[in-house]
C-alpha cells in the first residue's frame, strides 16, 4: 500500500479509527510530520489535537538512523546495543541538542500551554509511520505519564519488527501497511513526502480542534 502524501495518509487512517468517532478522545501527534496525519484524525473524530515533543539522535555515520530519542522535558529512551560504540561526550552533546530543540517546538507549536486532561480517555497517538521506533516508544512512555484510560497507536506504515514493539507497550496499534520487505525509509510509501514546516504545523495547530 502506498499514499498520495501525509493527508491521504491520516485520511485513510481516520477511517480505521472510525469506533471511536464521537468518543472522548484526545489526538496526540509526533511533529512535524505527524501533525499532519494527527489533523486529518483529529477533524474525522472530532477529537482535539495535541502534540507528544520527542526528538531523535540519528547514528554519526547515518543520521536517518534513530539511536536515541529524547522528550522536552528530558526524558531519554536509547538504544543500549548501538550507543555502546559512540563517543559518550558526542552523544550528550546531541541529546542536549535536540533537547533544546524540542522546547524550541513546545514554545513555537504550543506557546507552552499545558496538555489536556487524558486521565481516563482514550488517546490516539499518530506519527506519519515508524522507522526505528525510539521515538514513537518515547512519545507512548511520555502519555502513559498522564494515565489515560487507553492509548491507541495509530500509523500509516510500520515495519513488523517495530510494530511487535509498539504493540507490547501500546495498548492498540492500528497500522495501515506493515510491509513484508520494508525499503528502510518511510518515505519510500508515500508519492509525495517533502518536509514539512514549523509554519504548517502552527497552522494546522492554530486549525485544529481544542477542547
Amino acid at each position: 500500500m502506498r499514499f498520495q502524501d501525509r493527508k491521504d495518509a491520516g485520511e485513510q487512517l481516520a477511517h480505521k479509527l472510525d469506533e471511536y468517532r464521537g468518543l472522548d478522545v484526545v489526538v496526540f501527534a509526533l511533529p512535524r510530520g505527524g501533525v499532519v496525519v494527527g489533523y486529518e484524525i483529529a477533524q474525522y473524530l472530532g477529537a482535539p489535537l495535541d502534540l507528544i515533543i520527542v526528538r531523535k539522535v540519528g547514528h554519526p555515520q547515518n543520521p536517518d538512523y534513530a539511536i536515541c530519542a529524547v522528550a522536552d522535558d528530558g526524558h531519554v529512551l536509547c538504544n543500549e546495543r548501538e550507543i555502546n560504540s559512540i563517543d559518550r561526550h558526542w552523544l550528550e552533546h546531541r541529546l542536549n541538542n535536540e533537547k533544546t530543540e524540542a522546547m524550541r517546538w513546545r514554545q513555537l507549536y504550543l506557546n507552552n500551554r499545558q496538555h489536556p486532561a487524558v486521565e481516563d480517555k482514550i488517546v490516539v497517538l499518530v506519527d506519519d509511520g515508524i522507522s526505528t521506533g525510539l521515538t514513537f516508544l518515547l512519545a507512548v512512555e511520555e502519555l502513559k505519564h498522564y494515565q489515560p484510560k487507553v492509548i491507541i497507536a495509530a500509523v500509516p506504515i510500520a515495519s513488523e519488527e517495530v510494530s511487535d514493539a509498539i504493540r507490547s507497550e501500546a495498548d492498540e496499534l492500528v497500522v495501515l501497511n506493515i510491509p513484508f520487505d520494508y525499503e528502510g525509509q518511510i518515505g519510500a510509501y508515500y508519492d509525495e513526502f517533502y518536509s514539512v514546516t514549523d509554519d504548517e504545523v502552527v497552522r494546522l495547530m492554530q486549525r485544529a480542534p481544542q477542547k
